[in-house]
């Protein structure tokens, strides 16, 4: 019988359906179809309960090859550094939890980070594997992150953001924009671009929306205010770019620069600083404020 595999600490399993090849077991194949993981490595996995059948019985260093084979695993990255920042527990009941996420920590299993994942620390956390983010921020942002904790009302909750009835206000600091009015709107056209995990704008019918303000005005940087109509990926970092202020150690706009992967030393000036909405469940109005503050 075919069955979904877990997830472990919010990681779901990858599939892999066993190509045509001249192997004997699950493990030849594994160790010529992923080189840079070691039969030790596959084995230890094995042992560990972490390569599975489709039935959901775990696979070991003997079970035979076949052609088609899906075989089920799960990302392990070797020698995960922690993340040295933490998230703090803002709210939780019986169907929602929100989360305050430091810069650096991603929400969900991504690259290098596997179990170092805001996601992953919750589920340890809380014991709740049931849990699932209903949006996400970037890893270089701060702030705010609602999450189902159970899958009964999860979908009410979703549909605030799939109906945009909820109101999401981030903080920014960037150079000054003078020759503008505030407040103000920036839509555009929003695509992957190059290297793909960028976003670029083109010519062409808009599809992200951002409500600009200015909270405060320094003499180097201002402070912004920031509220995304829309919820494209890196919206708020592209149309500030664009206008002429991109946000204070922004790696990726308006031009890529290198990072080494533990620099923490200058975390991106973004904030997810509030989410207010009805809540679906209850009909009571709510309003959640992160306690995070940006440095500038």
């Amino acid at each position: 019988m075919r069955m979904r595999p877990p997830s472990i600490d919010g990681l779901a399993a990858s599939t892999l359906q066993l190509p045509p090849g001249p192997w004997l077991t699950v493990l030849e194949c594994l160790c010529d179809h992923f080189p840079a993981v070691t039969p030790a490595q596959w084995r230890d996995r094995m042992e560990r309960g972490r390569i599975l059948a489709d039935d959901g019985q775990p696979l070991t260093s003997e079970s035979p090859y076949r052609t088609g084979l899906p075989v089920h695993y799960y990302r392990e990255v070797a020698d995960e550094r922690p993340i040295p920042f933490q998230e703090a527990l803002l709210h939780i009941d019986d169907d929602l939890l929100v989360a305050d996420k430091p810069h650096f920590l991603p929400v969900t299993p991504a690259g290098i980070h596997v179990h170092e994942t805001l996601l992953g620390r919750l589920i340890r956390h809380t014991g709740n594997a049931a849990l699932a983010p209903l949006h996400r921020i970037d890893r270089d942002t701060a702030g705010l992150v609602l999450f189902s904790t159970n899958p009964r009302s999860r979908a009410r909750y979703q549909a605030l953001f799939r109906e945009r009835h909820i109101d999401k206000r981030y903080e920014a600091i960037a150079p000054p924009l003078p020759e503008l009015a505030f407040p103000c709107v920036r839509s555009s056209r929003l695509v992957t671009g190059h290297p793909f995990f960028r976003m670029q704008e083109i010519e062409g019918q808009p599809n992200t929306e951002t409500r600009i303000d200015v909270i405060s005005r320094g003499p180097r940087y201002w402070r912004y205010a920031l509220a995304p109509v829309s919820g494209r990926k890196h919206q708020l970092r592209v149309h500030m770019a664009a206008l002429g202020a991109p946000i204070v150690n922004d790696a990726l706009y308006p031009s890529l620069r290198q990072r080494a992967a533990e620099d923490y030393s200058a975390p991106m000036q973004l904030l997810a600083k509030e989410l207010s909405f009805v809540d679906p469940l209850s009909g009571v109005e709510r309003r959640f404020v992160s306690r995070f503050a940006l440095l500038a």
